[in-house]
C-alpha cells in the first residue's frame, strides 16, 4: 500500500484532479472520461435530480458546450444525492442550535483525565518520553498534518506550509516540521538502538495538493524517504441556499467548499490511509495543523503519556490566557467530551475559578490531537456519519437566473463543515495534556498588520523559546534573535556540550552541517 500511495502521488503530479474527493457520500476514484453528454444524459440526470428538488442544476444545459456539459455531469455524479437532503436537514438543525448557551450542561475535564506538563514531576515526564521514543523506534508512530489551507490571509498565494516567516534560516513551516521528524527518528534510534520511521500523512485540498507535491519533490522530501510521505486530499461539500437548493458557482459548476478538518476521517478511509496504517503497523497518530510554528511533531512525551494511559483519543490544551479569550475549551457536555466554543458559554461561566485561582474552564483547544489507529478505524467504519455538522452563513458567489455570476454583499447561503475534535465524544478513553503556551503554541493565521497570530509573533515566539533552550543549558544570549536548527535539538535536549559557559550575541543561529549557511530553502 505504501508504494501504491507513493504512485498515487506521482499520478497527482501529472493529473491532480483524478483524486478529487466526492462531495457528499460519494466515492473517491479516478476522474472518469465522460463521453459527450447527450439528451439521454440530460433525461437521466433530471430523473435523479427531480425527487431531491435539485433540478435547477440543469437550467443552463441548453447553453453549455459539450465540454462544459461534461463538467456539470461530473460534478453531479460526484454528489450522493440520497445523502444531500439528510446533510442539509441535519445542518439546519445545527444552525438553529447556534447561540444556545451550554452552561447548565457543562463540566470541566476531571483532574484524573488531564495532566499539566508544568506540574508533573520530571521523572514521570521522562518515562513518557522513553515510551514515546520506544514506539517511534518500533515504527508504530505516524503524524497526520492538516495542511489544506492556502496562505491567503498572509498575502501568500500558495499552501501555508510553504510560508517562510522570516527566520535567519529561511526555513518554511514544512521544512521545519520535516526536520523535527528526522531529528526525532535519530533520538529514538540513539535511545533504543533501532531506527523506526515516522510516517507523515499530509492532508491537502484540491487547490494545494499539486503545489505541495511539487514543493516536496523540488526539496527532495527534505531528507525523508519519499515512500514515508503520503499526501491525500480533503473532501468538499456543496454550498446550499437557505431552502436547501445547491448553489451553482457557474452555469456548469456546482458551488463547493472544503468539508472542514473533520473531513479528514472520511478522506482517510476513502483514500486508503487507514489501510496503509494497518499494513505498516502504525498504532498511534499525532494530528495537528500546519500553522503552529512551535509544534512538537510526533511529541514523544505526548505519545508516551497516551500509550501508558491506553487512550483512544487525546488533546493537547493550553491554559486560557483570560476568561474572555476567544478560544474553544475542551470540556464535558452531557457526559461526553467536546470542544465548546467561546460563544456557547456565558461570561459568568467563563469567569468561574477553582480554589487555586485557576479558571475552571481553562483547557484551550489548539488543534493538537492523539488518536490510536484502532479508534480511527472505528471512526472510519462506524462513527464518521454521525459527526456533527457545523454551519456558517457565507457570501457565496452564484449564477443568477440570467446566467450572470454574482458575488453577493451579504450572506446568501450556507457552507457546511465538520471539525476534527467532534470525534472526542466517541472515545472510550479520552485524556488531555496541558502544555506551556510559550513552548508549544504560536499560530500563524494573519498578516503582520493584525499584530497577533502573524509572522512577526511566530518568529519572536520561536526566538524566545530557542533563547530559553540555550539559557537552560548554561549559555548566555545577549539580544532576542535566536534560532536553533531542528538538526541540533528537537526540544532543548543535548545542548550543554555546545553552549554551557558560552556567551552568544544576537542574531544567534545554531546550525548543523546539514543546514545550508543561508539562502531560501
Amino acid at each position: 500500500m505504501g508504494r501504491h500511495n507513493y504512485n498515487l502521488l506521482q499520478h497527482q503530479h501529472t493529473n491532480v484532479r483524478r483524486h478529487r474527493n466526492a462531495s457528499v457520500g460519494g466515492t473517491t476514484k479516478s476522474t472518469p472520461v465522460i463521453p459527450t453528454p447527450t439528451m439521454t444524459d440530460y433525461q437521466s440526470l433530471r430523473m435523479r435530480l427531480d425527487p431531491v428538488h435539485q433540478e435547477h442544476l440543469l437550467k443552463f444545459w441548453d447553453e453549455l458546450t459539450p465540454d462544459k456539459r461534461a463538467d456539470l455531469v461530473r460534478d453531479i455524479e460526484e454528489l450522493n444525492l440520497d445523502e444531500i437532503k439528510k446533510y442539509f436537514d441535519r445542518a439546519t438543525v445545527s444552525m438553529n442550535e447556534n447561540g444556545i448557551k451550554l452552561d447548565d450542561r457543562l463540566q470541566p475535564i476531571p483532574e484524573g483525565k488531564v495532566i499539566s506538563i508544568a506540574r508533573t514531576p520530571e521523572d514521570k515526564l521522562a518515562s513518557y518520553r522513553d515510551e514515546g521514543l520506544r514506539q517511534i523506534s518500533n515504527g508504530h508512530v505516524a503524524v497526520l498534518l492538516m495542511a489544506g489551507g492556502q496562505g491567503t490571509r498572509l498575502g501568500f498565494d500558495h499552501p501555508k506550509g510553504m510560508y517562510d516567516v522570516g527566520l535567519q534560516s529561511r526555513k518554511s513551516l514544512f521544512r521545519i516540521q520535516a526536520e523535527r521528524i528526522l531529528k526525532l527518528q535519530e533520538l529514538a534510534q540513539e535511545a533504543n538502538g533501532k531506527l523506526g520511521h515516522i510516517i507523515w500523512y499530509i492532508m491537502t485540498s484540491e487547490h494545494t495538493v499539486q503545489p505541495t507535491y511539487d514543493y516536496f519533490v523540488a526539496n527532495n522530501f527534505f531528507g525523508l524517504k519519499p515512500e514515508n510521505v503520503l499526501l491525500f486530499e480533503q473532501g468538499s461539500l456543496p454550498c446550499f441556499e437557505y431552502d436547501g437548493r445547491i448553489i451553482l458557482d457557474e452555469k456548469h459548476r456546482v458551488a463547493r467548499a472544503p468539508d472542514g478538518n473533520g473531513g479528514i476521517f472520511r478522506a482517510m478511509k476513502r483514500q486508503g490511509i487507514l489501510e496503509d496504517m494497518q499494513k505498516r503497523g502504525v498504532l498511534y497518530l499525532h494530528a495537528h495543523s500546519v500553522d503552529n510554528i512551535l509544534i512538537k511533531v510526533a511529541d514523544p512525551v505526548f505519545i508516551g503519556f497516551c500509550v501508558q494511559e491506553k487512550a483512544d483519543c487525546a488533546a493537547k490544551v493550553v491554559e486560557k490566557a483570560a476568561p474572555n479569550e476567544p478560544v474553544g475549551v475542551v470540556a464535558i457536555v452531557d457526559g461526553k467530551y467536546q470542544v465548546v466554543e467561546y460563544s456557547e458559554i456565558s461570561a459568568k461561566t467563563a469567569e468561574m475559578r477553582n480554589s487555586d485561582g485557576r479558571l475552571t474552564f481553562s483547557a484551550g483547544n489548539i488543534c493538537n490531537h492523539f488518536f490510536s489507529s484502532s479508534f480511527l478505524q472505528d471512526i472510519g467504519n462506524k462513527f464518521e456519519q454521525e459527526l456533527k455538522l457545523h454551519v456558517a452563513k457565507k457570501k457565496i458567489p452564484f449564477v443568477d437566473n440570467a446566467g450572470k455570476r454574482l458575488t453577493p454583499d451579504k450572506p446568501n447561503g450556507i457552507k457546511i463543515e465538520k471539525f476534527v475534535f467532534d470525534v472526542f465524544e466517541f472515545a472510550q478513553k479520552f485524556v488531555a495534556m496541558e502544555v506551556p503556551r510559550d513552548e508549544e503554541f504560536s499560530a500563524l493565521k494573519n498578516a503582520d498588520v493584525a499584530g497577533k497570530d502573524c509572522p512577526s509573533t511566530a518568529r519572536s515566539d520561536l526566538h524566545r523559546l530557542h533563547k530559553k533552550y540555550i539559557e537552560n543549558a548554561g549559555g548566555i544570549v545577549h539580544g532576542d534573535i535566536c534560532e536553533i536548527s531542528p538538526f541540533v535539538t528537537y526540544a532543548g535536549e543535548n545542548l550543554v556540550s555546545q553552549v554551557e559557559g558560552k556567551s552568544f550575541t544576537s542574531p544567534v543561529y545554531l546550525r548543523d552541517t546539514r543546514d545550508p549557511l543561508h539562502g531560501h530553502l
